[in-house]
């Protein structure tokens, strides 16, 4: 990995298996986390949006970490998801994981409490400087956390040393350009957005924290490395080829797509915890006829 793409070009923001009693599936999860690095991703975000946090315990989550190390670990980089909307808690949760020997931390806006800028500032300065032998990736995400992380304060980060990238879903590609010219050119900009991949590549970002790299990855790090080459038209081809499947993804709340797509090929990843349910059948439909337009069932 090269200081301008500390953690690769594709990187899967794994989902959690449940067993049928709802419980936390620790041997799918490692048989899954095996397979995802075999096939083209360059690391893992581990109890992310994607992998249910919200519904997950702190346990659940330090062993799942645990787990994905001693699988894949020396194979790729397991990027923890120990965000709070609680300053104290992400340090102590991101503490707690840095002594597993994960390769850094992932750190969402805190939703809910409506910080301003200020406050994140600070908020992400602390965990920064708690636990300065992790590095850390932000992880903007307006529609879910009702706060924008405006590119001035992600400008501010990236000089603290660990702050070394960020995950930007915002959907923004003028707030991605700003980014990118506040920061350092070694400060790492991912993309949040599948579908916004190619786009912000074009603007300087360096790689995706992908939903659709559970099934597809190979492809994706194909056209990431197309752009980088200046094979622009096959980088293009690429990208309107995965679009539709872009689309499906996330044509109801993630995981619920994802999941019932990796069902369908044949993974026992189980329900999703509630408040979160099934995806209803028209669209279960619609991703059948989807996944076999792309030879993927």
């Amino acid at each position: 990995m090269t200081s301008r793409e500390p953690f690769g070009k594709v990187i899967t923001a794994m989902i959690t298996p449940f067993t049928k009693e709802g419980n936390v599936d620790y041997e799918v999860a490692e048989k899954l986390a095996v397979h995802l690095v075999n096939n083209g991703n360059d690391g893992l975000v581990i109890c992310g949006t994607t992998g249910e946090s919200p519904t997950l315990s702190w346990e659940e989550e330090f062993q799942l970490f645990q787990v994905i190390i001693n699988a894949v670990g020396d194979r790729a980089q397991i990027i923890a998801g120990t965000g709070s909307n609680s300053t104290s808690e992400a340090i102590s949760a991101t503490k707690k994981a840095a002594k597993l020997g994960l390769d850094a931390s992932l750190q969402i806006v805190p939703y809910y409490n409506k910080p301003p800028q200020e406050g994140l500032y600070r908020h992400f300065k602390a965990i920064a400087e708690a636990c300065p032998d992790l590095k850390m990736m932000l992880y903007n995400v307006p529609s879910r956390t009702s706060r924008n992380l405006e590119p001035e304060t992600v400008a501010r980060l990236a000089q603290i040393e660990n702050v070394v990238a960020i995950k930007e879903a915002s959907g923004d590609l003028e707030q991605v350009c700003k980014i990118r010219c506040l920061t350092p050119t070694d400060f790492a900009i991912y993309s949040g957005e599948d579908a916004l991949t190619l786009p912000m590549l074009t603007v300087g970002a360096v790689g995706v924290v992908s939903v659709a790299a559970h099934l597809v990855a190979p492809l994706m790090q194909q056209m990431i490395q197309a752009f980088a080459a200046g094979n622009n038209q096959l980088a293009t081809e690429i990208q309107l080829k995965l679009f539709p499947l872009y689309q499906v993804l996330f044509a109801d709340t993630n995981p619920i797509p994802v999941k019932t797509a990796l069902e369908f090929q044949g993974w026992q990843v189980g329900k999703l915890r509630l408040p979160l349910c099934e995806l209803e059948l028209s669209l279960q439909e619609k991703l059948k006829t989807v996944l076999s337009d792309l030879n993927l069932l």
